[in-house]
This record gives C-alpha cells, sequence and structure tokens, in this order.
C-alpha cells in the first residue's frame, strides 16, 4: 500500500441495510452516494496515512432481493425501484440481483443475497487484489468474510450508519473487522459532514 501508487478500494454493498438507511433519512433527504465514497476514500487515508488522491474506490457492489417487475407494479414499487436503480447507475455502482417472492403471510423472502454477497467480496479481494475491502452493512453472518477478508492480508473495513435509535451493527461483526467507520459517531462529532454524504431528495 505505497502513497505513490493507487490503493484500490473494493466496496460492496448489502441492499436491504442501505435501503433502509436510505428510507430512514426521510422524505426530502437520502443517502449522497458520491460524497459518501468520496468520504470513504478520505476515511482510509487517513486512517492508514496514505495520500487522500492515491485512495481509490475502483468497485462498488450493490446486492439486493427484488420483485419482479408485474409484482413491483402491482405493489406500486416499480417506479420507485428504478428510481433508486438509476441512483446506483449514475454512480457506476454494479448490480446483483435476485428475485424476491412473497410467503403466504405476505413476508417478502430473498434467498441466497448474504451468500453471494460473501463469495463475491471474497473471489474479487483475491482476484482484483484490492488494497482494501470495504463493507455497509450490519449483519453478523458477514463477521467470517471479514475474517478470511484479513487472511488474505487485506484489511476488513466496516461502515455502519443507521437510523433507528437502536444500532443495528452486530457486535460479531464489529470485533472482527480491521476498521470501524462509524457514520453515527463521526457525525456527532463533525455535523458538517451531513452536507457531503446526505442530498436532498429532490435532485
Amino acid at each position: 500500500m505505497s502513497a505513490s501508487s493507487i490503493n484500490s478500494i473494493g466496496l460492496f454493498i448489502d441492499g436491504n441495510y442501505f435501503v433502509l438507511l436510505d428510507n430512514g433519512l426521510g422524505n426530502t433527504s437520502r443517502v449522497n452516494i458520491k460524497g459518501l465514497i468520496k468520504f470513504i476514500q478520505k476515511a482510509i487515508a487517513e486512517k492508514y496515512k496514505l495520500d487522500p488522491d492515491s485512495c481509490l474506490v475502483t468497485e462498488t457492489h450493490f446486492f439486493r432481493g427484488r420483485y419482479k417487475a408485474f409484482d413491483a407494479n402491482k405493489k406500486g414499487l416499480l417506479m420507485k425501484d428504478r428510481k433508486f436503480e438509476d441512483r446506483l447507475i449514475e454512480n457506476d455502482v454494479i448490480l446483483h440481483y435476485k428475485h424476491v417472492y412473497d410467503l403466504p403471510d405476505g413476508t417478502p423472502r430473498e434467498k441466497g443475497i448474504d451468500v453471494w454477497f460473501a463469495l463475491e467480496a471474497y473471489e474479487l479481494a483475491l482476484y482484483r487484489d484490492y488494497d482494501f475491502v470495504v463493507m455497509i452493512t450490519g449483519d453478523a453472518d458477514y463477521e467470517m468474510l471479514a475474517r478470511k477478508i484479513k487472511s488474505l492480508k487485506k484489511p476488513a473495513i466496516l461502515l455502519s450508519w443507521h437510523c433507528d435509535e437502536q444500532n443495528p451493527t452486530a457486535k460479531a461483526l464489529k470485533d472482527e473487522i480491521s476498521y470501524h467507520i462509524d457514520i453515527n459517531s463521526i457525525l456527532k462529532e463533525d455535523p458538517t459532514l451531513s452536507s457531503q454524504i446526505i442530498e436532498s431528495a429532490s435532485i
């Protein structure tokens, strides 16, 4: 991880976690994806004492279940989903989707997304040879992924950010990662950060 060369960052986003966050900011605000990526680059540069210009998120991967078009339209979700996806595409985010279906009681069910997330993150960390792997999630299921990333001699970094009063980030995951970017704590210390990572929903 030389300051004279590019220090590549692979960013992996738990889609359900991110959508809950995005919705939790209210009807008039949303996550500024580009601003958040820039902040991640800056935070890693400061933590590991690197040239900020050398730290680049070279790939961003987003994993989520979604309804088939007919079902999404029937539920009134199709336009909302497409607008959200437009934001991801505009920021060069690579989308990974599996279909969601409803259980008999109406509960949505997605299968295999967390496994796909973990396999893809590990495989790409190995073959793309990222210098850093960042996960945006709070799920304890990714504890072992963090451990495997570290076995490749790469920092496994967690970014957490929640709008609920209760922190949903699993302790087992926090205990396993190399570095924790806790947005809630950072915002308490520096409220001006919100202008970089939150934007108007009308944009």
